[in-house]
């Protein structure tokens, strides 16, 4: 499959739908150390009308990581709501910026086509989008989570408050979470990093955060960011904990290489 459009009275010609959707992003190191990214302004314009012409059902059907080699890319599509995707499936990734800025449409509207959203076509919209595209399209997406307290209500800011010590000492973690909190930061959580990525480490950790969020009464959870493993292990033994935190990537190769699978998160979910 190759997409070709003109630029500055010149032709470019991309072979593959990840090189477009590589080639459409903005300027970025990374892209550039990889090897993927556009080499001119002119190219890049070219690789975001293409990908602007693209429908979304081209998307869906061409996803950047196979579905038989990537079970990120089976889940979503196993679990895209069809009937929605059915409404939408013929619009141009331009028409589903249209619609995400349209005046019309509010967050009512786009919850309803959301779970008909795969990555790519999100990332698709998003690489031909402003930045003040963004900010207006974000501000309709309403993501709202529940916990001891609650997040992403409009007009509400929320802080993680981050107590770190270069020895994981729980009085100096503990002078910082005072500190924090009488700045009124810490809403969102108390979320430690620890030195040392140990069970016994987080379980300490989890304890000493957990007696002073009991102590005070405050409406907020505690988490520390070691491996989710270690987190589980903690967990398993007892440690109190309010949340598991684990970075996750967007392919299962990348997922592989942080120590993870879908089937390790649902069993920590």
């Amino acid at each position: 499959m190759k997409f070709t459009a003109f630029a500055g009275n010149r032709s470019f010609t991309f072979s593959t739908l990840k090189e477009v959707l590589a080639k459409a992003n903005e300027e970025k190191s990374g892209d550039i150390l990889a090897g993927i990214a556009a080499e001119t302004e002119l190219e890049r314009m070219a690789a975001k009308q293409v990908l602007s012409e693209l429908n979304l059902a081209t998307l869906f059907e061409n996803p950047v990581v196979e579905y038989e080699n990537d079970e990120l890319t089976r889940l979503v599509a196993d679990n895209l709501d069809q009937e929605a995707f059915q409404k939408i499936r013929t619009w141009s990734v331009a028409e589903l910026r249209e619609f995400l800025l349209s005046c019309r449409v509010g967050s009512e509207e786009i919850n309803a086509i959301r779970g008909a959203l795969s990555g790519e076509m999100v990332a698709a919209v998003c690489k031909i989008m402003s930045n003040m595209d963004l900010v207006l399209a974000a501000k309709k997406c309403r993501v709202i989570s529940r916990a001891k307290t609650t997040l992403g209500l409009p007009g509400v800011l929320a802080g993680r408050l981050q107590p770190n010590h270069p020895a994981d000492s729980i009085e100096g973690i503990t002078a910082s979470i005072c500190e924090g909190l009488s700045y009124g930061v810490g809403d969102a959580v108390i979320g430690i990093n620890p030195v040392f990525d140990t069970a016994e480490t987080v379980a300490r950790l989890l304890q000493a955060s957990d007696e002073i969020i009991r102590k005070l009464e405050l409406p907020t959870q505690n988490c520390i960011l070691s491996h989710i493993s270690t987190q589980m292990k903690a967990i398993e033994d007892g440690a109190p904990a309010g949340l598991i935190f684990q970075s996750i990537a967007g392919s299962q190769k990348a997922n592989t290489a942080f120590g993870i699978n879908l089937e390790f998160l649902m069993k920590a979910d």
